[in-house]
């Protein structure tokens, strides 16, 4: 008989009733909620006179919306509203917040890390797509509709049907230049995005025992973009050292950690999808299309029109089959979202900045996920280095990744973005993403185009 991987362990935790194979109810550990997606769940709730049952596991934040020029200046009718409301609504019910302007406030996806309430073993549901990147702390983890967000308030359960298990094991070294970014869009590029639906994607291998907390949030991240709401990785040494001593951590930190220490998939583990992946054949990612499996590395051409979807992106991009990466002429750059907006990931865009100048006529912006992120780089003294280069240093908030706030790329101009998703009209109407790793996005605001970082001196910084 097979053994168990750590999504069946935490699974089998959180089952309720239900049998597999038909929806199953399951108790959910935390509830992060925004100012999006919330309105509706608390007005059913008045409707119904239920209360929140379990406000202590409930956490809000600001983040869609907000400015990050002029932070309270919102001027948008809708996104006033919105932030109002959730403003009266965790007030109402007892929900502990990083309130708009707080020290701790930013992006749900980094907040929920930094405050330490996300852990492994937890079962953690948001009114979001990408709550797939809490994934990377080993707990089971992904986005709710608004309905789900209500039954959740009102039950602390949530009813879902158990789906199929997927192993992706990236494997090697990668070259210098080459991120975690790139591993997911490469795996996305590859194998496209449907290739997830219906799976949990456990991520595992050499190459992301490697890596750090931060970076392996990055491909949890994405792996909506990939098909699946899920994804997962075993907890390890890191894990546990990135939790320890943060606001939310356990009173008994060791004894959580001994359990935590079983939370990993045994060795002879069955799963339903195996995809292997050596890093060390990468090169540096950017998308040229409409979805994010539209990319190439650096040193592809652009694909031949093999539908209608290519010719329509490829319209509306205005770039052509056998075009490369270094032939898109940029306008902006955005560094930011709850993908690459963490303080390493502006730590690494730095090294290409420091001492240099934006090309002329490129709008570059910095806008960190979280405030304690924008203070630790505000210490380091990376604002000033962006700033003395000609960037922007912006609030925190999830900024031009979704053009829900005054952050948006004019129409017709090309972005080079850390963000997660290039759809049509995403990033402001007419907007053109291509989508990147904070290295690319930093050297392509100095060079005005994209440009291969394996070459540059600065890549061999640690």
């Amino acid at each position: 008989m097979s053994g168990k991987s750590i999504f069946d362990k935490l699974w089998d935790r959180h089952v309720i009733t239900g049998k597999e194979g038909e929806p199953q109810l399951m108790y959910v550990d935390q509830h992060y909620i925004h100012e999006v997606t919330s309105p509706q769940a608390f007005d059913g709730l008045r409707e119904a006179g239920r209360q929140v049952r379990r406000p202590d596991l409930t956490f809000g934040t600001f983040d869609h919306n907000v400015p990050t020029v002029n932070i309270y200046d919102i001027r948008d009718v809708i996104s006033k509203a919105q932030m109002d409301a959730l403003t009266r609504n965790v007030a109402e019910f007892g929900i502990e917040n990083a309130a708009h302007g707080s020290e701790n406030q930013g992006i749900v996806h980094m907040v929920g890390p930094e405050t330490g309430k996300t852990q492994p073993g937890k079962f953690i549901v948001c009114g979001d797509s990408h709550t797939a990147t809490h994934g990377a702390f080993g707990a089971i983890a992904f986005g709710i509709g608004t309905s789900e967000v209500e039954h959740v308030f009102a039950t602390q359960t949530i009813w879902q049907v158990k789906p199929k298990r997927m192993l992706v094991e990236f494997t090697g070294q990668p070259k210098k230049g080459v991120y975690s970014k790139d591993y997911i869009m490469a795996l996305i590029a590859q194998y496209g995005v449907a290739c997830g639906v219906g799976y949990v994607v456990e991520y595992a291998g050499e190459a992301i025992s490697h890596l750090g907390m931060e970076e392996r949030m990055t491909i949890c991240n994405m792996s909506i973009e990939f098909g699946s709401k899920m994804g997962i990785m075993n907890p390890d040494q890191k894990t546990f050292d990135y939790v320890k001593g943060r606001p939310g951590a356990p009173a008994d930190f060791q004894a959580a950690v001994a359990d935590w220490k079983g939370l990993v998939s045994d060795s002879d583990v069955h799963y339903d999808k195996v995809i292997r992946m050596d890093v060390s054949e990468l090169a540096p990612m950017v998308t040229w299309g409409t979805n994010p499996s539209m990319g190439v590395s650096f040193d592809e051409t652009f694909p031949e029109v093999r539908d209608m979807n290519d010719e329509r992106a490829y319209g509306y991009m205005n770039l052509k089959p056998g075009q490369k990466p270094a032939d898109i002429e940029l306008g902006y750059v955005f560094l930011g979202s709850c993908t690459n907006a963490r303080l390493s990931d502006l730590k690494l865009a730095a090294r290409f900045v420091k001492g240099k100048q934006i090309a002329p006529n490129m709008t570059a912006i910095v806008v960190p996920g979280s405030r304690p992120v924008k203070r630790a780089a505000e210490k380091l003294g990376l604002d000033k280095v962006f700033q003395d280069a000609g960037f922007e240093w912006r609030d925190p908030g999830c900024s031009m990744c979704l053009g829900m706030n005054p952050d948006k790329v004019p129409e017709g101009i090309h972005c080079a973005s850390t963000s997660n998703r290039n759809f049509e009209d995403r990033q402001g109407f007419g907007a053109k993403t291509h989508l990147c790793s904070p290295a690319m996005a930093a050297a392509a605001a100095i060079a005005g185009r994209f440009v291969d970082i394996r070459q540059l001196p600065e890549v061999f910084e640690t």
